[in-house]
């Protein structure tokens, strides 16, 4: 008895789409999230700003406590010159670049940064002081620096701040001159830091002001640090700064009451979801 053998239905395997960039919008952040990054990738964070006081050495200790919070290995550098800030933190175990020798900034100092980034397994968070921001900056231009380092497999995220008050021009000038320095593969985070007041001129808001809407498609995301009560909020915030604590320390400290404890609670949580989402 002959039987003839059926031929089952070829099954249509879907294209497999190329991975887009996701606009993500938040009330509170606001960003392009790329979906080809793979998690393995070491990541090298510097925060840079012309301006002193502004909040610098706050976001780079924002950005350790992140990183420690996923659980990724994380070395924080100091180079500021003047206010070794970050170096201050206990928790941290920070390594400071020395920059001044007999009195002089060394920018070739700068190549055992380059070099020690490339050569360790780990994440790095670089704090950058105002006084070597522009040795800083005319030493990566010159050098070809920030391509290096991609070139050895990390990538590459600048950080920097824009704030209220009386620095807010100081501040935006820095985000243009920094747009225009660095390669346009480095992906670029902008943290608007309201503690000084509202950053609007003319009626308008950073998003909606021409250098940002001229540089927009350089801006990977927006991270948002509220404007909340100064002799609440703002003192906590201030208080934890000048010890040098940590959110993790500050929850231990018996210097701390408990209100205190739960408003600084309620910044780790605002500015963390925030980098969760853009980094």
């Amino acid at each position: 008895m002959n039987s003839k053998t059926k031929q089952q239905p070829k099954m249509e395997i879907p294209e497999k789409k190329e991975s887009l960039s996701t606009m993500i919008q938040t009330p509170q952040t606001q960003g392009t999230i790329s979906s080809d990054k793979t998690k393995e990738t070491k990541q090298v964070h510097l925060t840079l700003q012309g301006k002193g006081g502004v909040g610098k050495s706050f976001i780079s200790a924002l950005l350790v406590q992140h990183l420690r919070n996923k659980n990724q290995p994380v070395l924080a550098i100091d180079t500021d010159p003047v206010n070794a800030t970050l170096a201050g933190y206990k928790a941290f175990n920070a390594k400071r670049l020395e920059l001044i020798e007999g009195g002089s900034l060394i920018e070739r100092n700068f190549d055992k940064l380059v070099e020690q980034v490339i050569a360790e397994d780990t994440n790095f968070v670089v704090d950058n002081g105002a006084a070597s921001f522009i040795p800083l900056s005319y030493y990566i231009a010159e050098n070809d620096a920030i391509n290096v380092i991609v070139e050895h497999g990390k990538n590459v995220t600048i950080h920097t701040v824009i704030t209220g008050g009386q620095a807010m021009k100081d501040t935006l000038v820095g985000f243009a001159s920094l747009v225009d320095q660095i390669p346009g593969t480095v992906d670029l985070v902008v943290w608007l830091n309201e503690f000084f007041g509202d950053i609007v001129a003319d009626g308008k808001t950073f998003e909606e002001m021409n250098v940002y809407q001229s540089n927009k498609q350089r801006v990977k995301g927006i991270i948002r640090i509220p404007r909340q009560t100064s002799s609440t909020f703002g003192e906590d915030v201030k208080q934890m700064m000048d010890r040098k604590l940590t959110f993790d320390e500050v929850a231990q400290s018996p210097e701390f009451g408990l209100m205190a404890k739960s408003r600084l609670a309620k910044v780790r949580k605002t500015i963390f979801d925030q980098l969760a989402i853009v980094l």
